[in-house]
Order: C-alpha cells, then sequence, then structure tokens
C-alpha cells in the first residue's frame, strides 16, 4: 500500500533529514542510504582540496584510479581476512543487481535448484527475483505462532536439496531486525552446497569465517557500512567462477567470470564510490578494525535494547530472542503502536536532531521506528537517542 504524503505534514512525518534549525547537529539513524563516519567524510573532503584530478574525473584505467583499486581491494582481504582463494569484485546494480546476478552465475539453467531461507522482506525478495533465473525451493522463516518474520529456521538436511546449487541467506533483516550474529552451519550432509549470503547492512561489524562457514558468495551493497550508494563489493569463491557455469543468459555486468577476467574493469568502475570505500577501510583499520567494531556494534545496541526492554512495555521490539536481535536495525514501536503518540515522538526528536527513524516506502512505513547504528553511528549518538526514548517515556508513559 503506498502511502500519500501530505504536503502540509511536519517535516519530521514525512522523513526529513534536515535540521530543525541551523544549530541543531543531526545524527542519523537512517536504515541506508546513511552517513558515513565524520573521520571519513572529513577525509573525501580533504581530497578535493589536493592539487589534480579527483576520483570524480579520473578515467577508471588511469594508473591514478588502478592504484585506487589495488590498495582497496587489498584492504578489504586484509581487514575481513578474505583467503586467496576468493575474488573481490565491485559490482553495479545494488543488492537488488545481485538478486539477479547470483542465479544467472550460480544456475547454468532454469532448472537448477537453489534453497533460500526466507526470514525477511529482502530474502523474500531475492527468492522472488531468483524465481526469474532458477527453481527456488524456499526454508519458511516465518515464526509459526505469530506469522511474521521474528526467527530464523532451524536448517534441516530434509528441506535442503543436495542438488542445491547453493543456499541464500541475508546475514542481517534490515526492516525486521533479525541477525544472524555468526553465519550458520549447514547440515554436515549439506556442506559441500556454497552459502550465499546478503551481508549488505552488517559486512565489517563481525568476523567472518569465510572456509568452515562455506561461503561461496557474500555480497554487501556499499551504502549502509561501507561507502556510499553505486557500489556493491562482491566475493566469490574461485571454483565458482567459469564461462561454463553461469547461465547463458548472464548479462556481462552481472558476469562474475567476465569481470573477474577483466580485472574489475570490464565496463567503467564506479571510481568515486570505489575510492570511498577504500576510506572507510582506511578508518576501519585506524580504528582498530572488525574486533573492536563488533565490540562497538554490541555496545551501541545493548543501550537501546536496554531502554526498550526496561520501558515496562511504553516501548516494544519484535524479536524476542536476544541472540537473534539485530544490532544494526533495532525496531522499536510506542505504546504498542500508537500512532499519535508515535508521531510527537517523531516531532520532538526531530527538534532535537533525532532523524531517520521513520522511513517512507512504496510500501507505506511500517508498523516500527527502527533505528539504525550503522558504521557513522557512534555509542555517544546511541546514548543520545536511549536519554530521550526515557525521557519522552518519563513524560508520557502515564
Amino acid at each position: 500500500m503506498t502511502t500519500t504524503i501530505n504536503e502540509n505534514s511536519h517535516p519530521a512525518l514525512v522523513g526529513s533529514l534536515r535540521p530543525a534549525s541551523p544549530s541543531v547537529k543531526l545524527i542519523n539513524f537512517s536504515p541506508g542510504p546513511t552517513s558515513l563516519p565524520k573521520a571519513v567524510e572529513d577525509e573525501i573532503a580533504a581530497s578535493f582540496q589536493k592539487p589534480g584530478l579527483t576520483s570524480l574525473a579520473l578515467s577508471h584505467r588511469s594508473p591514478e584510479f588502478l592504484d585506487i583499486l589495488n590498495h582497496v581491494t587489498s584492504s578489504v582481504r586484509r581487514i575481513m581476512e578474505i583467503p586467496d582463494d576468493y575474488e573481490v569484485l565491485f559490482t553495479h546494480g545494488g543488492g537488488h543487481g545481485q538478486f539477479a546476478a547470483v542465479p544467472l552465475n550460480l544456475c547454468h539453467n532454469t532448472s537448477d535448484v537453489a534453497t533460500y531461507i526466507v526470514n525477511g522482506t529482502w530474502t523474500e525478495r531475492a527468492s522472488e527475483e531468483a524465481q526469474r533465473y532458477c527453481t527456488v525451493q524456499a526454508i519458511d522463516g516465518r515464526d509459526p505462532q505469530t506469522g511474521g518474520y521474528t526467527t530464523f529456521p532451524e536448517l534441516k538436511e530434509e528441506d535442503i536439496d543436495p542438488k542445491s546449487k547453493y543456499v541464500f541467506l541475508c546475514s542481517n533483516e534490515t526492516v525486521n531486525g533479525v541477525e544472524l550474529h555468526r553465519l550458520p552451519r549447514l547440515p554436515e550432509s549439506r556442506r559441500e552446497i556454497p552459502l550465499v549470503i546478503d551481508a549488505s547492512s552488517d559486512f565489517t561489524t563481525k568476523p567472518i569465517d569465510w572456509h568452515a562457514d562455506g561461503v561461496g558468495v557474500l555480497f554487501a551493497c556499499a551504502s549502509k557500512n561501507i561507502g556510499h550508494p553505486g557500489v556493491t563489493l562482491t566475493i566469490v569463491r574461485k571454483d565458482l567462477l567459469g564461462k561454463d557455469k553461469a547461465s547463458p543468459f548472464c548479462p556481462g555486468v552481472f558476469n562474475y567470470t567476465t569481470n573477474v577476467e577483466a580485472d574489475n574493469l570490464w565496463n567503467t568502475a564506479a571510481t568515486f564510490n570505489i575510492e570511498v570505500v577504500s576510506f572507510l577501510m582506511d578508518w576501519l583499520e585506524r580504528e582498530g578494525g572488525v574486533a573492536e567494531n563488533e565490540r562497538r556494534s554490541i555496545a551501541k545496541s545493548r543501550i537501546l535494547y536496554d531502554v526498550i526492554d526496561n520501558s515496562d512495555g511504553f516501548y516494544s521490539t519484535p524479536v524476542q530472542d536476544k541472540k537473534l536481535r539485530s544490532r544494526m536495525n533495532i525496531p522499536f514501536n510506542i505504546k504498542g503502536g500508537d500512532e499519535k503518540l508515535t508521531e510527537e515522538f517523531l516531532i520532538q526528536s526531530w527538534n532535537e536532531g533525532i532523524v531517520g527513524l521513520r522511513t517512507l516506502t512504496p510500501f507505506g512505513v511500517g508498523d516500527y521506528l527502527r533505528a539504525s547504528l550503522y558504521n557513522a553511528i557512534t555509542e555517544e549518538d546511541a546514548a543520545a537517542l536511549a536519554d530521550f526514548m526515557q525521557q519522552f517515556a518519563s513524560k508520557y508513559s502515564a
């Protein structure tokens, strides 16, 4: 259902991200695209003050850009401990592009089977897209009691076709607030089937055991945790490459083998966007790498979940299993979804510079507000939202 925006609505109610006044500092909790860490934004700004051409004007085949590409590729490999038997690609089309690219690369025929673990908005959409290119067998991840996407299903041998070309899952369902803090292991008899991971919203926030977890493909669109919209980091295990493996209808721009053989330069690369990923990776390494980033992610999310869990029901969140609660995206409602109180919350928080908690989509505004705690959000930012939530609850809980 499409939401009609009333032009006379308060800016906070239509998803405005501008400050209430020039003096108000913004804290952007948007689910993506979202802000970059301030230090990264400063480094990007400084790069535009240097003599010579910036990455906005560099040819993707110039030695200057090749230096950028080589640097970011080696940085990603080092920081995320990506083994040598994986290729690192910078692909086009965002996460939605990979919803098509994955089956087009891993399924030669439409009769080839792929298993999708559907436990949220993005795996649902990914499986629908894949049905155009292969035969999808879905594992239903809905909570059997509530019918909602608030859990993750047990992976049983009998539910995974042994002929599956891959098993697809999303490690963090941003809309539903369900996160796998470590990747699941397939049943032993299915371990040879490669895992395909949509890690768009949690990449860099926790370690990945590439071989032990059986990762075949992992992709992350940049606009949540690693950069600017317009490029997707796609990591592919080498044994899955080959001209004879992809669908004959796979476009060159999506073909993993074609792009690997062309060293990421089969067509014009997103030069500026790739350099932004490079700046982010350098920042992450200076900050202590993935281990420190995971510590911060745990701390930030705990600050907000503590407020929700100790609010005597004033706030609630749909995911009750704390082992599955997302550290990246925290959905919450106010007094069971009281709309007038929710609107008041949005207006008052917007006046305080707290923005991005409700975004308009083609499907409406959703049943929950959502605080997204990507790399740009600090522990102090999370504490500022928590303080506001506590003050608001104290005022309106009666």
